[in-house]
Order: structure tokens, then C-alpha cells, then sequence
């Protein structure tokens, strides 16, 4: 009889496997229970970093046609087996501070349906991951440069309205209970919106500050048009409910 997995990785790559190959990397080093990594190309790519990593317990999934962030971990979960289903950014690294027994500690509390670990930049900088709902005040102030964090992290795990998806580790029932993720996004807002579909379902999101992720941001909707355009898009959509 094969060992149950506990934790499915989703991660989806457009064109990253540069930044892939440092995070599955990161696997080979850190300690974890049994796990599996779902791996989604979601345009053609060169695949030969995937082969360095052979030993890691790797599935790819090939995309035809691009699918937005939602469509693919949606996706992704529903070939996966873990009990629990964590979403991953390409840009995301696992350093030493980092352990995946605090994150699944919390959900000892059965009424914890999503924990996230504390983001830090690649500087030690940490970062606003974990924010208030978002509302046209807050988008607004946030628009004019009024960049202050919504929580004061304490030093044990605690409860936020939403948290970034460059990081969420998922209960799979709680996932499912929610139907996953609003497709209508394709990109942007839909971390906000399946907090907030949680909550509205008794679940909670936590995050646990003593664990750490580093996110180098890419901050491609400053860059490029048509991620701005999606930005916009999605929160008119959010806080619309179009």
C-alpha cells in the first residue's frame, strides 16, 4: 500500500522555468512529509531544467491554450491527491527559515481552511502579503503611494482577511468546499476573492509569521500593458461583483 500524500504543490510556469529550477531546487533541501508537485506549463517552454530534477516527484501538466492563475491550480487540484494543496509562485524561495510542520500545525484548529507563511523580499524586507479586504478607499490610498501594512505581525499565528496567493497552503476540503477558484479572474484578485468566499463559508486564513518564503515581486503589472489591463479588469470585478 502506497503512503497517503500529505501535501500537493501546485505551481504554474509561463515561459519560468529559470526561476523554477532554483525553486524545485529548494525541494532536494528541506524537509517534508510525503508530497508531490504538480507542475503546469502553461506555454511551450524549454523543459530541460525539469530533467535535473528527476528525483523530486514531478508531474507535468501541458496547457494547449494559456489558462489564467485560477483555471490552472484549479486545475492542478483536481489531479491532485495531497490533503492538503499549496500554491506556489514561480518566484517564490524556500530558505531556511522556512518549515512546513509550523504551517500544518495550525490546522489543528479545525476551523483553519487556509495558512500562508510570512513573505520576506530577496533583501529581508518582509512584505504585505496579508492584507484587509480590499475596498476603493484602500485601492485608492494604496494608488497614491499610501503603502502601510494592515497587521502587526505578533510572534504566533493569527488571523487575516486575505492573504497574496505567491503562497497558500490549502486544507483540500476547504478548497473544495469554495469550488476553488473564480475563473472569471484571470489574473489578480483572485487570492481576495477566495479569502473572501472562506470566510463567507466559516473557514479562516491564517498566517504564521515564524515561517518564512521569499518572494522576489515581479511587479509585471507596472511593466506591461496588458497585465495592467487585467489588474483593472479584476478589481472593477471584485469589487463590483460583475
Amino acid at each position: 500500500m502506497s503512503t497517503p500524500l500529505v501535501i500537493s504543490f501546485s505551481i504554474v510556469s509561463h515561459g519560468q522555468g529559470h526561476l523554477i529550477d532554483k525553486l524545485l531546487g529548494d525541494f532536494t533541501r528541506i524537509v517534508l512529509p510525503p508530497y508531490e508537485i504538480i507542475l503546469t506549463l502553461n506555454i511551450a517552454e524549454d523543459e530541460t531544467f525539469i530533467a535535473r530534477h528527476a528525483n523530486l516527484p514531478v508531474q507535468i501538466i501541458r496547457n494547449d491554450v494559456a489558462k489564467g492563475f485560477g483555471a490552472n491550480h484549479n486545475a492542478a487540484l483536481a489531479a491532485a491527491e495531497g490533503s492538503f494543496f499549496a500554491v506556489v509562485n514561480p518566484d517564490i524561495r524556500l530558505s531556511d527559515a522556512f518549515a512546513i510542520g509550523p504551517l500544518l500545525s495550525t490546522f489543528d484548529n479545525l476551523g483553519v481552511g487556509l495558512c500562508a507563511p510570512a513573505i520576506h523580499s530577496s533583501d529581508g524586507q518582509l512584505q504585505d502579503s496579508a492584507r484587509k479586504f480590499p475596498t476603493v478607499i484602500r485601492l485608492l490610498n494604496r494608488k497614491l503611494g499610501c503603502r502601510d501594512p494592515d497587521y502587526v505581525y505578533p510572534r504566533v499565528p493569527f488571523e487575516v482577511d486575505w492573504v497574496a496567493g505567491m503562497f497558500m497552503l490549502f486544507r483540500h476540503e476547504a478548497f473544495r468546499s469554495v469550488d476553488g477558484f473564480d475563473e472569471r479572474f484571470f489574473m489578480y484578485f483572485e487570492d481576495a476573492d477566495i479569502c473572501a468566499r472562506m470566510r463567507d463559508g466559516g473557514w479562516k486564513v491564517v498566517v504564521h509569521p515564524l515561517v518564512i518564503a521569499i518572494h522576489d515581486a515581479q511587479r509585471a503589472s507596472r511593466r506591461d500593458w496588458q497585465h495592467l489591463r487585467w489588474h483593472v479588469r479584476s478589481s472593477i470585478r471584485y469589487l463590483t461583483g460583475w
